[in-house]
């Protein structure tokens, strides 16, 4: 997504306002615990918005529009879907990246084949990885024990930014929906959003 976002801050008191990120994710367990880890970084607030036993990008959409219909987002607020590339229809993904390019304040990170092809990014460029069961595989190598799970502590500031330089690297030209060749993901552009809050004083 190549857009350029304006950039809010609110005050309120001496307290710093805590710029809120929803994200819809298709994965109920690895993606929210990934993205728990910003909570901690800075003055931001992520929120995932996942379902058990795994859902299709339609669904996903769907949770977000009804989520950002009981609370509606501040300007200054983000909204992102989250899914994998799996076996999902190009027309599926028209539909998530439709909604996304709708407004200033919503993405679409997708990764290819799946959020395990941006785990991976903290350790090593992803290159020749055909499938979801062969990126875990891989990642393996650097986590023996991953099994979805993601504990406090497994990846640190500079590994996540490393992680945005190799994923930006192989996304040149930059798409401008969702990365067609396996090893590809836009995830990093919804890191990179989450540490330039959390750099905000």
């Amino acid at each position: 997504m190549s857009r350029v976002r304006r950039r809010f801050r609110r005050i309120s008191g001496d307290r710093p306002y805590r710029r809120l990120f929803v994200l819809a994710t298709e994965g109920a367990r690895t993606e929210p615990e990934y993205f728990r880890i910003f909570n901690q970084l800075g003055p931001v607030s992520v929120k995932c918005l996942s379902k058990p036993g795994g859902t299709d990008p339609l669904r996903v959409l769907r949770r977000m529009e009804r989520h950002l219909k009981e609370e509606r987002l501040r300007s200054s607020d983000q909204a992102w879907l989250v899914v994998d590339r799996d076996q999902w229809t190009e027309e599926q993904l028209v539909r998530l990246d439709d909604w996304a390019q709708k407004q200033q304040n919503h993405g679409f990170a997708l990764s290819n084949p799946a959020f395990e092809s941006w785990l991976l990014l903290h350790f090593e460029d992803t290159v020749d990885i055909a499938s979801s069961q062969g990126c875990i595989r891989r990642l393996r190598q650097h986590l023996p024990d991953y099994d979805k799970s993601i504990p406090p502590g497994t990846f640190s500031r500079e590994q996540i930014e490393e992680a945005i330089r190799r994923a930006r690297a192989r996304d040149t030209p930059p798409c401008k929906d969702w990365p067609r060749d396996p090893g590809g993901t836009t995830a990093y552009r919804l890191v990179e959003e989450i540490l330039e809050s959390c750099n905000d004083p």
